[in-house]
């Protein structure tokens, strides 16, 4: 049935139960792609099957470059070239930029910074148990960690965390005005670009933002523009999806007790329950996006060059055919590696070792430390990011 025969769905889709992706992800799995209208009318491809995600996001023809304007727009702020650094170019730019970071985030690098993590996760939680309970264990745990923790890999002050996470915050949201979402974004830019120019000045080396300076920007390798869009880059992906992921993490253990058991019994599980989880939650829900640099065929279809095209990753990560009951979480999920919420190919996240080693140190040391920890209210009235680009949790009221 082609798309003049049917009805075109509006994206995006909603959930009907805040544990699972919109249930018509279910129905459009069943066929090749087809298409949707976002809210400006653009009429998108969807993809939905896991192998076409996978193969859509390992091809070179399907662009990231933002400043396409046949590339769907997902965000209330106006496109800005090189807003969004290397995470939205192509190659060689992508490739070329995101090198001069990666050394960062390499397994070895992040087992160097786990001593100084673990300390952030006890101070984290000695601040939680002086707290009167119930507390929300999303404001006072999981969201100040990663933002902790990157904040600090890049130099920013502890002082000027909590300014950026409302900017990021508003930034992603669908549920602001468009004059509060710029407001946010410029507010975020112009804080970055004064930091930048003061590491500059300092010299120092002791933070990824004075080494970019005195190794890339000294050099005439990096402008200073360039610099700033890089930093913010990274600070939102570093803490934003991160932050999510944990909360919505400790409710899947809080609600599985049996498997949260068998974990603290066995620690070495943490490693597979945290890729199920990241499965199961897929909590980059609405933007992931392409065009198509050239024509190709696709999941049975044919995408003409310049056709747009959404990554439907929940959709993706429940594919029965990858993930037989994946409705159902399972840490013993024998294929929940094969997620894709940390993407595929040149655009594999590249914080991707420093957050699975976030949140395996955090449940670990969470559940460790406080054994009695449950919710503080019934799951019915937990509210979640429905409105959010990045899937999550509101609040998360605990008592142990």
């Amino acid at each position: 049935m082609s798309d003049t025969e049917e009805e075109i769905r509006d994206f995006p889709m909603s959930r009907t139960c805040p544990m699972a992706p919109p249930p018509a992800y279910t129905e459009l799995r069943d066929g090749p792609p087809r298409r949707v209208r976002l809210p400006d009318g653009t009429l998108p491809w969807i993809l939905t099957r896991h192998a076409d995600v996978r193969e859509a996001m390992g091809d070179p023809r399907m662009s990231m470059d933002e400043s396409d304007p046949l590339m769907p727009h997902r965000l209330l702020v106006p496109r800005i070239p090189r807003l969004f650094s290397f995470i939205r170019m192509d190659e060689p730019e992508h490739g070329r930029l995101r090198r001069m970071v990666t050394s960062e985030f390499t397994a070895r690098s992040v087992r160097e910074l786990r001593p100084w993590i673990q300390q952030i996760i006890d101070q984290l939680i000695d601040d939680l148990e002086a707290l009167p309970q119930p507390v929300d264990l999303a404001a006072e745990f999981a969201i100040p960690l990663p933002c902790l923790v990157i904040a600090r890999i890049f130099g920013v002050p502890d002082e000027d965390i909590a300014q950026l996470k409302e900017q990021t915050t508003i930034g992603l949201s669908q549920d602001v005005t468009p004059e509060q979402a710029i407001g946010a974004q410029i507010g975020m830019s112009e804080y970055l670009d004064q930091l930048a120019v003061r590491k500059a000045a300092e010299g120092t080396d002791d933070d990824l933002i004075g080494r970019l300076c005195a190794d890339f920007v000294a050099a005439g390798k990096l402008t200073h523009e360039d610099l700033v869009g890089m930093v913010r880059l990274v600070l939102v992906a570093g803490h934003e999806t991160s932050a999510n992921q944990l909360g919505l993490s400790i409710l899947s253990l809080l609600q599985h007790p049996g498997q949260l058991a068998e974990i603290k019994a066995d620690p070495a599980l943490i490693r597979p329950a945290v890729e199920e989880m990241l499965r199961f939650w897929a909590i980059s829900q609405d933007n992931i996006v392409r065009v198509a640099a050239d024509d190709m065929e696709l999941g049975g279809v044919h995408i003409a060059k310049g056709d747009p095209v959404v990554l439907a990753i929940p959709a993706a990560n429940h594919d029965e055919t990858v993930f037989p009951d994946a409705a159902r979480f399972d840490i013993h999920r024998a294929q929940a590696s094969q997620h894709l919420t940390f993407g595929h190919g040149a655009h594999y996240c590249l914080g991707a070792t420093l957050a699975t080693t976030e949140m395996e140190m955090a449940l670990t040391t969470l559940f460790d430390r406080l054994p009695g920890l449950r919710l503080a209210v019934p799951e019915e009235d937990l509210s979640f990011r429905d409105t959010s680009l990045v899937y999550g949790l509101n609040r998360l009221p605990v008592t142990w």
